[in-house]
């Protein structure tokens, strides 16, 4: 009889919970703004995704989205104050690949992305180029694989420090041609590329986000796109596959979780609210103008953005490990 009871008042308990995530869903967003957590500081790539996006979510939402930077350990404090938040909706997070790497780059990461947080769908997706300073010979990719093999010990690789997309991408770069260079991490993208520019360090790979003024003004050598096809805006410069390399493909792509027991109502509504704004038109040309890509609306859905994440850890992982290096 005890244990009747004790079922009867977990099936309550249960049925009031859902009617409470119903009663939430109902009155969200309601008048008060949703934060939207970026983990990098402003101005950078991510936060002009975030940016954008939120500009055109707001309407779609019925409720000001308000961009909060929270920059640090790359992408961890934000991600981490998210994990911590109050999971009404109201605070979620807008981070990029790093968050299928930090499991792998800090040993002490203090939360678990797949177990942590709420899924609500992915944004946009960011091309890498592998460039070159001008006096480096090769002028093609083509030339370029034989000449950094029979150069590697002189060959310098340049990053935007540990845990960067411009580390990442090389560190696939090299896994992939299995040959190691040398790598120079700098504290941040600009202070890389006025040295790749000057010639002090010979490559340099990064999102087109960073790369799109030098690019355009033809002061680095563009090698490729790392990616299985050309990129709209930079049609000009071929893939890497193209070029006898076809198995690198490293994209910079970004998504938006909420916190931890978020009711499915409302991240029901938020992924609604984001699949609408990513086929905004006016929002997928700005993605345009930053060589980027919205994703189409199926992949801003929790269910694809769950897969599409454990994937991206299973892909990194190994290559991080292979690497032997920590951000921590």
């Amino acid at each position: 009889m005890k244990q009747v009871a004790k079922s009867v008042a977990a099936a309550l308990a249960f049925v009031a919970l859902g009617a409470q995530g119903v009663a939430q869903a109902q009155e969200f967003p309601g008048s008060r703004p949703v934060s939207a957590v970026v983990p990098f500081a402003a101005g950078g790539p991510t936060d002009k995704v975030a940016r954008e996006l939120a500009m055109v979510m707001s309407k779609h939402l019925g409720a000001t989205m308000v961009i909060e930077n929270l920059g640090g350990a790359g992408g961890t404090i934000g991600a981490k104050k998210v994990f911590q938040s109050k999971n009404d909706g109201h605070t979620v997070l807008i981070h990029h690949i790093g968050m299928s790497t930090a499991p792998a780059l800090y040993r002490n990461l203090g939360f678990d992305p797949l177990k942590d947080f709420e899924y609500i769908g992915e944004i946009a997706d960011v091309p890498m180029v592998l460039v070159g300073n001008k006096n480096l010979p090769p002028n093609t990719f083509r030339d370029l694989l034989p000449y950094i093999k029979a150069n590697a010990s002189k060959m310098s690789l340049a990053n935007a420090g540990i845990g960067s997309a411009s580390h990442l991408c090389g560190l696939l770069f090299m896994s992939g041609i299995q040959t190691e260079m040398t790598t120079v991490p700098y504290k941040g993208t600009a202070p890389a590329l006025t040295d790749l520019m000057g010639g002090q360090v010979n490559l340099m790979c990064d999102q087109t986000t960073n790369l799109a003024g030098q690019l355009k003004a033809g002061s680095l050598k563009p090698y490729a796109t790392m990616q299985s096809r050309r990129v709209e805006a930079f049609k000009d410069i071929p893939t890497a596959a193209e070029q006898g390399l076809p198995n690198i493909e490293v994209k910079i792509w970004h998504a938006m979780y909420a916190p931890k027991g978020t009711p499915k109502p409302v991240i029901d509504k938020l992924s609604a609210a984001l699949q609408k704004a990513v086929t905004d038109p006016g929002f997928r040309a700005k993605m345009a103008e930053l060589g980027a890509e919205a994703v189409p609306a199926q992949r801003a859905t929790p269910d694809s953005l769950r897969t599409f994440l454990a994937s991206e850890i299973n892909k990194w992982t190994p290559v991080i490990q292979k690497a032997g290096v920590y951000a921590d």
